[in-house]
């Protein structure tokens, strides 16, 4: 646990089936730095001794994880989407072309460091152990540092992050404009959802490349997944094919969004949608 007040925080941990924690809280880290960042997980993986560390996917992950395997002179994989472990050897499994292959990554015999970042969600929440785990302060001293940040401006909205999301509604060019998002997120706001977009709505400005799931959007997999006048291209099958439960809504049924989807359901979005968001209110009231 790295950061500015965390050592409340770095308890919670132990529910999970955390045995120790390792813990560095300082005032300097509470926005992302990589100067500080990189001296801080020095500290932690040198502390413990580690040899394999995981993190999921985020912005600071995919900046830190780089820096540190070329400080280790060690192995470093992203995208990944499962970890194999045999013996001494380890790998790890990630797409690739959109998702049209996978590549099984094994870290040589001499990194002696492994480092992986994961894509969200791969995982399941482990269930709550009642442990409680042993919290160790590492030392620590804010090294000298060319860039300073001094603040960050962050989105007003209260819904998840797209590749932090457990549902997601996404809208496709079947929306026919962004006056009609609107249906998406009264969804959204019933079910507790994160609305997203295909590449074709965002490069018509109808929302923000923020909300864009796909190859050169967010990879996403959340519990559950409803594609609202989708098509289904490749591109965006790669930036969502993990979703565990996948829900089509389209007027074509030849579309391939349907290939990939655990439910079908060939109709207007507009009528289907509306309708859908009276039954959830019905069920969850």
């Amino acid at each position: 646990m790295i950061g500015d007040g965390v050592s409340e925080a770095a308890q919670s941990l132990s529910k999970y089936g955390v045995t120790k924690i390792y813990s560095i809280d300082h005032a300097d880290l509470k926005n992302y730095n990589s100067a500080f960042y990189m001296a801080a997980l020095t500290n932690i993986i040198n502390s413990s001794g580690a040899e394999l560390i995981i993190a999921s996917a985020s912005m600071t992950t995919k900046d830190l994880f780089p820096r540190l395997a070329a400080k280790f002179d060690s192995g470093y994989v992203s995208d990944v989407v499962e970890i194999k472990v045999e013996g001494a050897s380890i790998k790890a499994k990630r797409p690739l072309y959109s998702g049209k292959c996978t590549a099984d990554a094994e870290f040589s015999a001499s990194s002696k460091k492994k480092f992986i970042v994961m894509r969200p969600n791969q995982y399941p929440v482990p269930a709550e152990a009642g442990a409680t785990a042993s919290i160790e302060t590492v030392s620590f001293t804010i090294p000298s540092a060319k860039i300073k940040v001094k603040e960050v401006v962050k989105s007003q909205s209260s819904k998840p992050d797209l590749s932090e999301a457990s549902i997601i509604v996404s809208g496709g060019r079947g929306m026919k404009g962004p006056e009609h998002f609107k249906i998406l997120e009264d969804l959204a706001e019933t079910i507790g959802a994160t609305v997203g977009a295909s590449r074709a709505v965002v490069d018509s400005g109808w929302v923000p490349h923020a909300l864009q799931v796909g190859q050169t959007g967010k990879t996403v997999a959340p519990n559950l997944y409803i594609a609202c006048g989708i098509s289904g291209a490749i591109q965006h099958l790669a930036g969502m094919g993990s979703s565990k439960v996948v829900v089509a809504i389209n007027k074509d049924p030849e579309a391939p969004i349907f290939k990939k989807a655990t439910y079908g359901i060939v109709g207007d979005v507009f009528e289907v949608v509306p309708k859908l968001n009276e039954e959830f209110k019905k069920i969850l009231a």
